[in-house]
């Protein structure tokens, strides 16, 4: 079992920065692959950026460049800092974790995730 618990988030305008984190404790197994997806509304979640146990990152091409996933030595604090943000950007943000040794690159199924954080919106004004 793992608990996620998600803080930050919020408005900002188009080019400016917001930082999100998540609080993970439970069993260290299940939290091997820790990353975030987003859901706009009548869009499908999509995976966003991740990040392995041996600090591998790998990020969705839409946000690449802008957005930097980062944990702490524990791997209990979760953190994405998102820089140069766009409208495009504004959704649901989650963080979720799994056991797979392995993220993998470029499509994240969530229901490959059986843990997630509550959401935090997050909204970009043009």
């Amino acid at each position: 079992q793992v608990d996620l618990v998600q803080s930050g988030g919020g408005s900002v305008q188009a080019g400016g920065s917001l930082r999100l984190s998540c609080a993970a404790s439970g069993d260290t197994n299940s939290r091997n692959c820790m990353g975030w997806f987003r859901q706009a509304p009548g869009k499908k979640r999509e995976g966003v950026a991740f990040i392995e146990t041996d600090g591998r990152t790998t990020y969705a091409n839409s946000v690449k460049g802008r957005f930097t996933i980062s944990q702490d030595n524990t791997r209990s604090i979760l953190h994405v800092q998102m820089d140069s943000l766009k409208p495009e950007d504004t959704a649901m943000y989650y963080c979720a974790s799994n056991s797979f040794r392995r993220c993998g690159d470029g499509y994240w199924r969530p229901s490959d995730f059986p843990y997630w954080s509550q959401g935090t919106q997050v909204t970009v004004s043009s």
